[in-house]
């Protein structure tokens, strides 16, 4: 059992595959344990869900630096993202990073309706920007962990009509981006967020609200969630949680205790801590230094070392992707250099 920043950790040593999913708290896992106890036993309450509903909500809202009230539920990012895309006029330009997640862009290419959806450099696209009615990019690249420059972004949308759409799934619970101003955030909870899969957290700015049609409207999404359950007429909620999915139990369980929890620890030094690690792996196999928590590797045999050493990590794009979070450490690191045949 692995201690880092005050919770415990099972399965951290030799754990280097983050960005595919991240490992529970133990307190997480005793709370989840209690809740399927619970369940099997048939005294478990499902109202009893609505509170970590509200505390995984509002720590999305911490984290993202964005109004509670503007933060609705969804199951996944691309259900969350295809609100939005079914939202934009029709004809809309969109731009897109290419080699993107394509949870981030395939619900604006399914759309038709004369939409055009354009991949881009990250140089083209800050570029550009401007020139588009709609940019959705990720704020830390899935495949490489390339980062947006997302201040020269925001510089160059300013005094623009450009929607801006920031999937923060490979980023929030690490990095500490300032993402206010974007119009919609959105994140999946099972990667650096520690939960389990099947919750995603979307914040809209009130000009994409407006434009909205909360196409999946259910019970959950009522002002008074319990006393929307049967019959006419609709009546959902004033705020974002009108766009809600019913939520997924056990999902939100787990959001309701590692969100909070991640905010309440010093971002900077989280961040610190993981994309110090990053740099130092970079430096070692002589990559340039980035502010990112996951490193692409391009040795060509890396992945049969990685895996005889016991190191758990993915290939995506052709190389061997590594993250670190705030539960490795400097022994993660050297197990991994060791693995590849580099000593410190």
């Amino acid at each position: 059992m692995r201690t880092a920043f005050g919770a415990e950790f099972a399965g951290a040593e030799g754990f280097l595959n983050t960005p595919t999913y991240g490992l529970p708290p133990q307190f997480l896992l005793d709370a989840l344990q209690g809740c399927l106890a619970d369940w099997q036993a048939g005294t478990m309450q499902a109202a009893s869900f609505d509170e970590p509903v509200g505390a995984g909500r509002a720590g999305y809202a911490r984290l993202a630096g964005v109004p509670v009230e503007s933060v609705a539920m969804a199951g996944n990012v691309s259900a969350a993202l295809g609100l939005v895309a079914a939202a934009i006029p029709d004809g809309s330009r969109v731009a897109v990073l290419a080699g993107e997640f394509t949870s981030t862009t395939f619900p604006f290419a399914a759309q038709g309706r004369g939409i055009t959806v354009t991949e881009l450099t990250p140089t083209e696209l800050i570029d550009r920007a401007a020139d588009f009615d709609v940019v959705s990019v990720s704020l830390v690249q899935s495949a490489n962990g390339a980062a947006l420059d997302l201040a020269a972004l925001r510089a160059a949308v300013q005094g623009a009509d450009t929607l801006t759409i920031v999937d923060l799934t490979q980023a929030l619970g690490w990095a500490c981006p300032d993402v206010s101003w974007v119009d919609v955030t959105v994140a999946a909870v099972y990667k650096w967020l520690l939960s389990p899969r099947g919750t995603a957290w979307m914040s809209l700015s009130e000009r994409v609200a407006a434009t909205m049609t909360p196409h999946a409207a259910n019970w959950y999404a009522g002002e008074q969630p319990w006393q929307s359950i049967y019959g006419l007429p609709l009546r959902l909620a004033a705020d974002a949680r009108r766009f809600d999915t019913s939520p997924a139990w056990f999902s939100v369980l787990g959001a309701g205790l590692t969100l909070p929890w991640l905010a309440s620890l010093d971002q900077v030094a989280v961040k610190q801590h993981a994309v110090g690690l990053a740099n130092r792996l970079r430096a070692e196999i002589e990559l340039p230094q980035q502010d990112s928590a996951i490193v692409s590797i391009p040795i060509a045999d890396a992945a049969e070392r990685l895996q005889r050493a016991g190191i758990r990590a993915s290939m995506r794009a052709g190389a061997v992707r590594v993250g670190f979070h705030l539960y490795n450490t400097e022994d993660d690191l050297d197990r991994l250099l060791a693995a590849l045949g580099i000593s410190r």
